[in-house]
């Protein structure tokens, strides 16, 4: 197709006209930007452009279409049919008897006026006004016998409606009796009703949208700097056409050489001035072919601020580790899943944005597979995740000993266990044969073998993990910053999932325990940022890669209706802004008691969940230490200890190290000296405080008729090992 161009002394600032060639065919041109009318131009005929509408809707192209096309439409009738089903006998009927009793009288009152010729009465009065008796009287007789004729037609109205209303009450069955009546009321009631004031209201209301067209978006780049019309043009490398769900418009664009995607995203605020939006409804994606082009969506309406609904985990039904769990929906309302095996997930935001709830969401779905088994370390002790103990094999609150003991060293104590069961996945998968284990890798099945107790997934939550490496105890930092950093390193390949969540991602730690930070808080492979405080915090959720590729989570939207809205990276090429799915306290109870009943009758409780804390008393650490003394020694190096303890004990004490055993020694009392071996001259302790603390931990016990605190921590965290 072509077109006529104006000339020269015809175009006016602003009259743009471009032809974009598509797919190679040198007769297919789309026609982008009219020229602005007129009347020079109007005067020359132009040449007019077919366009054939599709004969099939664009939603039924694709199989995956028509079913969106269809469950839409299914639900959309559903609704409907609940929405004026509930409505129909508490608000329809008693309206629709309201007005149609307004409308019988106004219907009594019309055929009375008409029985009585009201419409005469004016001339009457301008006849005795002007003192004309002749014509009164005339006028008077000839009402009279208008009102005799129309009295007779009432009157055989009024028998006939009554005979037919005596013929349907004796003759008619119940049913058409009903159906008349029904059409009655709603004869006299539509018409006795103000207009303004409808008996059935609507289910669903259609906003008036903005329809895009190709001279819109090209206004938009223009005024947004991002091209320009007679120098630097913008180009459509496709057509404009609306999503599959009818949610809003996509179309590909192609900016001028030498303008880039990044120069796209900086000017998104002005690109959505230009299309009349705001800049919640327009999305970027990068085109990773070439770095001018681009894709284009608009929505028809703000969809970050339009609710994901709830988790579907609510059906309480078991669910496999090893399938994605449906996270949310993202910009244009598709699903959005996560899996969870093999990855490392960092969550990160401001104070109340929906960071918490989003994390524990996906430990719910870990929770209702009952062979996964959940530590869980909160460093704020908040109720968020208290309902996990029942299904966790270990878990921790906060930093301060209470109660229970000293949570760093339930901390310290349930990282070495994940570490030591690292190893063992490790040393039994490199011994199993090809047929069993055909990549050396951890299988569905093999997760789940009853012949391989060790080979099942674990899931470690870090909420607020930098509590844990911002502790008065620079010793205890350093363990725990060296555990995390094993775990994170190694963990995944061996089947450990770790979930990790902050509002302080950046600025922890010095030294050692700062740069195990930093390795730790990097080596997350999925990222989850919600609204941020600002592009620093953004950038260390995201990682920097992410603010080049124009994802800025401190731009994210605020307000209670865009909690839990945030942006997925690193899981595919695609970066999607989704809003998760619902679970609030009342639904995590729920779940988590529907995974202690899947875990009872799969035989797979353990540790915490299982009361191991209350019933086992595997390991005693201060009676291991004290069995290790030779005799004759009353002190040892703890580097001699972990040694001997691991020699001795190693079902217990594998892997452990003489930091390990030094916190875990000094938390019930005992104190770290300078112990001379040779010419060496560590750290260590004396058998004498050893045995002191045994006998002051016994007497407390002895006193309270209860196992002591310190040494519930040791039977909790040593059952397994």
């Amino acid at each position: 197709m072509t077109t006529e161009q104006p000339s020269p002394a015809q175009k006016r600032p602003g009259d743009t006209h471009f032809e974009v060639l598509l797919d190679g065919d040198p007769d297919d041109l789309v026609l982008q930007t009219a020229p602005v009318e007129t009347p020079e131009i109007t005067a020359q005929p132009q040449k007019a452009r077919e366009e054939r509408k599709p004969i099939l809707p664009p939603s039924w192209h694709s199989w995956q279409g028509f079913k969106n096309w269809a469950s839409y439409h299914a639900d959309l009738a559903r609704y409907r049919a609940l929405y004026h089903g509930w409505r129909l006998p508490v608000i329809y009927v008693p309206l629709a008897l309201l007005w149609s009793t307004v409308g019988l009288l106004k219907v009594a009152g019309r055929q009375i006026r008409w029985w009585w010729v009201l419409e005469q009465h004016r001339l009457r009065q301008e006849a005795a006004t002007r003192n004309d008796p002749a014509t009164w009287l005339l006028l008077h007789r000839e009402a009279r016998h208008t009102r005799a004729w129309r009295g007779s037609v009432l009157a055989s109205e009024a028998i006939a409606v009554l005979a037919a209303l005596g013929l349907l009450w004796w003759l008619a069955p119940w049913w058409l009796q009903l159906l008349a009546a029904a059409v009655a009321v709603c004869g006299l009631a539509h018409y006795g009703r103000p207009v303004d004031k409808p008996i059935v209201s609507a289910a669903v209301v259609v906003h008036r949208l903005r329809r895009l067209n190709p001279d819109i978006v090209l206004r938009a780049y223009y005024s947004a700097k991002l091209g320009d019309p007679d120098k630097a043009k913008v180009e459509f490398l496709s057509t404009m056409a609306r999503d599959t769900l009818e949610t809003g418009s996509h179309v590909h664009i192609a900016l001028a050489h030498g303008r880039t995607f990044a120069d796209t995203i900086k000017a998104k605020g002005a690109l959505a001035s230009g299309l009349d939006v705001s800049e919640f409804q327009v999305f970027l994606t990068r085109d990773r072919k070439s770095e001018r082009s681009h894709f284009l969506f608009v929505a028809d309406e703000d969809p970050l601020a339009i609710p994901a609904g709830r988790t579907d985990m609510l059906d309480l039904k078991r669910r496999d580790i090893w399938k994605p769990i449906r996270f949310g929906l993202d910009e244009r309302g598709r699903r959005v899943e996560v899996p969870l095996i093999w990855h490392s997930i960092l969550v990160g935001a401001q104070p109340r944005k929906g960071k918490t709830f989003s994390a524990r969401l996906l430990a719910l779905h870990a929770a209702l597979d009952p062979w996964v088994k959940l530590v869980v370390a909160d460093g704020k002790n908040s109720p968020d995740w208290r309902k996990f103990t029942l299904v966790a094999h270990r878990i921790v609150f906060g930093t301060t000993p209470n109660r229970d003991g000293d949570p760093v060293e339930m901390l310290i104590d349930a990282l070495e266990e994940i570490k030591a069961h690292i190893v063992k996945v490790n040393e039994v998968l490199s011994t199993l044969p090809v047929d069993v284990c055909p990549e050396g890798k951890l299988t569905p099945e093999l997760a789940r073998d009853p012949r391989y107790p060790d080979l099942r997934v674990w899931l470690l939550v870090m909420e607020e993990f930098q509590c844990y490496f911002e502790l008065e105890d620079q010793d205890k930092n350093k363990e725990v910053a060296s555990l995390l950093s094993f775990i994170i390193s190694v963990g995944p390949s061996a089947g450990v999932i770790l979930l990790s969540s902050s509002q302080k991602p950046s600025g922890v730690g010095a030294g050692d325990v700062g740069r195990l930070f930093n390795r730790y808080r990097d080596n997350h492979a999925v990222r989850f940022a919600l609204k941020c405080g600002n592009r620093d915090v953004s950038m260390a959720v995201l990682g920097g890669d992410a603010y080049g590729e124009g994802y800025d989570a401190s731009a994210l939207p605020m307000g209670p209706e865009y909690r839990g809205v945030g942006y997925l990276y690193g899981l595919t090429d695609e970066t999607p802004t989704v809003r998760t799915h619902l679970a609030d306290a009342a639904d995590a109870e729920k779940v988590l008691l529907a995974a202690r009943r899947h875990r009872e009758a799969a035989g797979t409780l353990s540790g915490y969940a299982a009361g191991e804390e209350a019933t086992k008393q595997v390991r005693d650490v201060l009676a291991d230490v004290m069995s290790v003394f030779l005799p004759g020694e009353d002190r040892l190096q703890w580097q001699t200890l972990a040694a001997r303890l691991t020699d001795v004990i190693a079902e217990a004490y594998a892997g452990t190290t003489s930091e390990a055993i030094s916190a875990q020694v000094r938390a019930f009392g005992v104190p770290s000296v300078n112990v001379r071996d040779g010419d060496e001259v560590l750290k260590g302790c004396l058998l004498d405080a050893v045995k002191t603390a045994i006998a002051r931990r016994d007497a407390a016990r002895s006193g309270s008729g209860e196992q002591g605190p310190g040494n519930v921590v040791r039977a909790s965290f040593g059952g397994s090992r």
